[in-house]
């Protein structure tokens, strides 16, 4: 997985998050996001922004292979 910088859009919504929101986002966070946060290659905003972003792309994903199963059932 390589990390990019977050998008704009998701620092906003993480900037945005409460305390305990931000907290269950983090404990989502896998592979190389959190190793970058405790070393402070980046800061929480940003992790949070990343994890947020990932979490989209994961569900846009899961719901297109959803879609194209259920498409195939009607055959």
């Amino acid at each position: 997985m390589k990390i990019k910088f977050p998008d704009e859009e998701y620092l906003e919504i993480a900037s945005k998050l409460t305390k305990e929101e931000a907290e269950r986002v983090m404990s989502r966070m896998s592979g190389k996001l959190p190793r970058r946060l405790e070393k402070d290659k980046l800061s929480e905003i940003e992790a949070l922004a990343i994890q947020l972003e990932l979490e989209d792309e994961q569900l846009k994903e899961w719901r297109e292979k959803m879609h194209t199963i259920k498409e195939k059932g009607k055959a």
